[in-house]
């Protein structure tokens, strides 16, 4: 039986936690951030775990 590709457009989007979970980065920062104060775009740095119900999913993907 063939090895299962991992999605290339999922490893863009996500990363595996050490314990795990599937993280994504936060949404919100992309543009119109001059109006967003400094503390609201500092509040979405770093990365979040993505949905329980997604998560096996994204593990599928990334064959993790």
């Amino acid at each position: 039986m063939p090895k299962i590709k991992t999605k290339k457009s999922a490893t863009k989007k996500f990363k595996m936690s050490a314990t795990g979970k599937a993280m994504r980065t936060q949404a919100g920062k992309r543009h119109l951030n001059g109006y967003k104060s400094r503390g609201r775009k500092r509040n979405l740095r770093g990365s979040a775990a993505v949905y329980e119900g997604n998560q096996k999913m994204i593990a599928r993907m990334l064959q993790a």
